[in-house]
């Protein structure tokens, strides 16, 4: 993809451009922000609670994002260490993310003296909505990009044509987040959105990893992405069975 078809607009006075990829993150925050201020209301949590979980979700899950992505490609970011800092035009690697704005989350639960399960799934239940709009900035910015297919639905990507994996899997996360949306007021056990979520969204990445045409880190016959994919469905898998007694021990602590 060209790098002008990458960028949304131009700043009129300073004439910077402004990428695509950063436009739909910053649309995927206000979405899910959204959500986490909703649901809080509904919840009946003090005001204002669900801004300050985006804002550490935000922070936790953009510094863990772009640290895994660096740390995967560093010995292009050795050469051109400036680089490292324009997420701006791209580069994040979402299991990262997620394990930055767990542990911010789980911090922020502490503060707040939050059940932790209770907080996964707050926190997890708007995820899959930023997700599909930050896919969609993928597919804009023409990374995440899949195989070359001659396949009817296979987009143009310079001078060749590609699954659009990113449009894939952005449809499969709003689904989920539907079907989180859908289940989240009739759960009555903390700790049963986060578990679905984990094992949903480990199975279609899992997927989504056959389709990518990009560049992989691999190992033993699948990719890291895969690998961490089936760690975090048995993550998932277990809450959701251990959920039911990790209540019933909270409630007793």
């Amino acid at each position: 993809m060209d790098e002008a078809s990458r960028i949304a607009f131009n700043l009129p006075i300073v004439d910077r451009p402004i990428y695509w990829f950063g436009v739909m993150f910053a649309l995927a925050f206000i979405a899910a922000a959204s959500h986490w201020n909703l649901t809080a209301k509904r919840l009946k949590w003090p005001k204002g609670i669900g801004s300050d979980v985006a804002m550490w979700i935000m922070i936790g899950g953009v510094v863990g994002a772009r640290l895994a992505f660096i740390i995967a490609n560093w010995q292009e970011y050795k050469a051109a260490p400036l680089t490292i800092f324009r997420m701006d035009q791209g580069g994040a690697i979402f299991y990262g993310g997620l394990i930055g704005a767990t542990l911010c989350c789980a911090v922020f639960a502490k503060i707040k003296k939050i059940p932790p399960l209770q907080m996964a799934d707050f926190g997890l239940s708007g995820v899959p909505l930023g997700q599909a709009l930050g896919r969609i900035g993928c597919y804009l910015n023409g990374c995440c990009h899949g195989k070359p297919s001659n396949s009817f639905w296979a987009v143009q990507r310079g001078n060749e044509h590609v699954l659009p994996t990113q449009l894939f899997e952005s449809t499969g996360t709003l689904l989920l987040y539907g079907l989180l949306l859908y289940l989240y007021p009739r759960f009555n056990i903390h700790g049963r959105i986060a578990s679905l979520y984990l094992m949903a969204y480990g199975c279609l990445r899992f997927a989504m990893e056959f389709t990518r045409g990009d560049p992989r880190l691999k190992h033993a016959g699948l990719t890291v992405a895969q690998e961490v994919s089936i760690a975090i469905f048995i993550t998932g898998l277990a809450l959701w069975i251990l959920s039911p007694r990790l209540n019933k021990k909270h409630a007793l602590a």
